[in-house]
């Protein structure tokens, strides 16, 4: 816990009054810092590790110009949904985040059915997005050792148990030692940009003076996929709109913030930005450093190390640089659970959930709330154990979860806009000017709509018929990454 001074005594006093006049008493601990909270929205996005983790879709789909400009559109339309968002959040500081902003703007009659259909919505997507880390852990894990050891035969129960200990270490963390919580995220915020740097530097050094054109980096267009070249690109855009899902999680955490109506609204901010600025010098430098497009994306290793071995044409050395993305998701998989945790504690508070009083009980002991945490993780495990079933069904769950928080980031603007834009209390410290409230508004909303679409799209043509209906199902719900994979098949 950091240390307080009075006048962050008399600012707790304050974020305590705010939450009391949305009908909820302050149980959580205001322990975390701006930086701290800061750090754990930006090491759920990781954003610079989940477009290295996807950029195997991209290429086919648009090659180098939509791996580097579609983090940049999708970052610009992502900014344009957290603006509004932002602005909800200073007004209406609470944890419950979308669905309490929508039960407060939407019409009286309609706002209870709206608000219980957005908060299952976000619910369960931060309990499906908690199981991506582990997922995208163990994934670089099981590529490591394939590439050490290329006649290692991977079998699913191998993934499940490396995928079951990063879960583990992520409960035992909110459990017992959410005290240091704050300095653990900061931690993660100081090891992603270290890594990023590191990474980025280390390629460009090793592979000199043998590099790729300017040209080829910003403006190389490939199209592998079959569709038409402009749908093309626009499929590589989900790369990006991947890998900045998630930066609702300072509003989920807003409870345990001082000056939260302040320093909210801009940590949401901030992380969108630095993830836009770090993803895009890190892909830079990886795609001034790529030898060859399909040696990358049909790696049996992962299209990352392979990207690192190009460049460094050094095993050891490639598994040295993939071991802080390996670091980052045991951060990420931590920082998620306590958002989901914090987001199924505050719906069930509002009795949004089956079994609402066991959900929302705060333990006082370890000053968290536990069941809620152990609510996550149960469903986390289930989702691992479908892994040992179908790595198709896993994949098509929890990815689930780029769409559901898609959806819930445009239902909150979307009804604000149809109800004239200005509902919000005047009194709140951030604030967007009215057209630039709209512009914000229709832009993220149509930005929302246009990546669940292409989420329906399969990313490549023609379809084999037997596998057309599957096939349409995981693109809709995969990890991008895995519809390619399975079309390798």
């Amino acid at each position: 816990m950091e240390s307080q001074t009075p006048r962050d005594r008399n600012v707790h006093i304050d974020d305590s009054a705010a939450l009391e006049q949305l009908g909820h008493k302050q149980e959580l601990k205001r322990n975390f810092s701006k930086i701290s909270l800061l750090g754990l929205a930006f090491a759920i996005l990781n954003t610079w590790t989940a477009l290295s983790a996807s950029i195997s879709l991209a290429l086919p789909s648009g090659g180098p110009s939509s791996v580097i400009w579609g983090l940049i559109v999708a970052g610009i339309c992502n900014l344009c949904l957290a603006a509004p968002l932002a602005e909800m959040l200073s007004a209406y500081p609470t944890a419950g985040g979308q669905y309490h902003w929508a039960a407060l703007i939407a019409w009286p009659k309609w706002s209870r059915g709206i608000s219980y259909v957005t908060g299952w919505i976000n619910a369960a997507g931060y309990v499906v997005l908690t199981a991506t880390a582990p997922l995208l852990g163990s994934t670089f894990v099981m590529d490591s050792i394939t590439f050490m050891h290329p006649t290692y035969e991977a079998k699913a129960w191998h993934q499940f148990l490396i995928y079951l200990a990063f879960t583990i270490i992520a409960l035992v963390i909110n459990a017992f030692a959410t005290r240091i919580l704050p300095l653990f995220n900061k931690a993660a915020f100081l090891w992603s940009i270290s890594g990023f740097i590191i990474i980025s530097i280390t390629v460009l050094a090793c592979a000199a003076p043998d590099y790729q054109s300017g040209a080829f980096v910003y403006g190389k267009f490939i199209n592998e996929v079959g569709w038409p070249d402009g749908l093309s690109w626009m499929l590589g855009l989900l790369q990006g709109a991947f890998a900045l899902t998630g930066f609702d999680a300072a509003a989920h955490m807003i409870e345990e913030i001082p000056n939260a109506r302040k320093e909210g609204p801009r940590i949401m901010i901030w992380c969108i930005l630095i993830g836009m600025l770090s993803g895009f010098i890190f892909l830079s430098c990886l795609l001034f450093v790529l030898k060859d497009v399909q040696t990358v994306i049909e790696s049996p290793a992962g299209a990352l190390l392979q990207m690192y071995f190009d460049a460094t044409n050094s095993k050891a050395g490639s598994i040295c640089l993939i071991v802080f993305s390996i670091v980052c998701m045991v951060f990420t998989a931590t920082a998620i659970m306590t958002t989901s945790a914090r987001m199924t504690y505050a719906f069930s508070r509002d009795r949004g959930l089956p079994f609402s009083h066991i959900w929302a009980k705060y333990n006082d002991a370890l000053e968290v709330p536990l069941n809620a945490l152990l609510w996550t993780t149960a469903w986390v495990i289930i989702f691992g154990l479908i892994l040992l079933g179908s790595s198709s069904a896993f994949n098509a769950i929890t990815a689930a979860s780029v769409v559901a928080l898609g959806v819930t980031y445009a239902i909150p603007p979307a009804i604000h806009l149809l109800r004239g834009g200005n509902l919000l209390p005047e009194d709140r410290p951030f604030k967007l000017s009215t057209p630039v409230r709209w512009v914000c508004s229709l832009v993220g909303i149509a930005w929302a709509i246009l990546t669940t679409v292409l989420f329906v799209f399969p990313p490549e043509l023609p379809l084999q018929f037997l596998y057309q209906h599957e096939l349409l199902y995981r693109c809709f719900w995969s990890h991008p990454s895995d519809c390619c994979g399975y079309l390798d098949r």
